[in-house]
């Protein structure tokens, strides 16, 4: 075993930081699965419109900051309102309600620069990708086709009936036994906690990002094997992408 502390700085590339304490060295990554929300695509306006405006059909009268409200993204729903002391009575009406909804402010999203390149060049490589989030698998697989990267994803993955959500790692586990991947060489990517403690648990290699809804002081208290301040500077690793 070693651990190794290393950062690269590259004109025009954002921080690479890595904390590595594996086996194996970092040219084994055969499977990269990334988080949705503040990965993939910038979506907080969205998410924040909708259950706004969902709450507000229920007659739910609340009013949370949109900085504050980013903050819980990627968490479930249920603790999100329960970080927040909303009270839902019913709460699969909320849901059905807000998935009716989320449509009408998708305008608000857009896919962060360079991801489509970086899920080019990944495909390229022969990479196995995968999407691993909190939504439900229709409206995950909705916006994915919103947005035209179906083509990229060998696998994407929302939540489903009697599977945990993350930081559990079940979805993880069961993406990789359905690519016929191993775990050891998957990376998980995304920028909560909910993320790397998915990654951790499951016992792959986990990739923190800064530009999403946390911040770099909250990703690097996860303790991340990488540390990245953005998505393109994921071809700087080495394993995935050559520079």
């Amino acid at each position: 075993m070693f651990k190794l502390f290393f950062e690269i700085n590259q004109k025009n590339r954002a921080n690479l930081k890595i904390s590595y304490e594996k086996e194996n060295y970092l040219n084994n990554i055969h499977h990269v699965c990334f988080d949705l929300d503040g990965t993939i695509i910038d979506s907080n306006k969205t998410i924040y419109e909708a259950t706004k405006y969902s709450l507000n059909q229920l007659k739910i009268e609340v009013y949370i900051g949109e900085e504050i409200f980013s903050g819980k993204i990627g968490q479930h729903f249920i603790d999100m309102f329960e970080a927040f002391e909303i009270e839902v009575p019913d709460f699969e009406k909320f849901i059905n309600i807000y998935k009716e909804n989320y449509f009408k402010f998708i305008d608000y999203s857009t896919v962060y620069p360079g991801f489509p390149e970086v899920l080019f060049n990944l495909k390229n490589r022969g990479i196995k990708i995968s999407l691993l989030t909190t939504k439900i698998q229709d409206q995950a697989d909705k916006i994915i086709d919103h947005f035209g990267l179906r083509e990229y994803f060998d696998l994407v993955m929302g939540r489903r009936d009697e599977i945990a959500h993350k930081p559990s790692a079940e979805p993880l586990l069961l993406i990789c036994k359905e690519l016929s991947m191993q775990i050891s060489n998957t990376l998980m990517v995304g920028d909560t906690e909910l993320d790397i403690q998915c990654g951790k648990n499951a016992g792959a290699l986990t990739c923190g990002l800064t530009y999403g809804y946390r911040t770099r002081e909250l990703i690097e208290i996860e303790n991340p094997d990488f540390i990245l301040d953005s998505i393109t500077s994921l071809e700087t690793i080495p394993g995935i992408i050559k520079i």
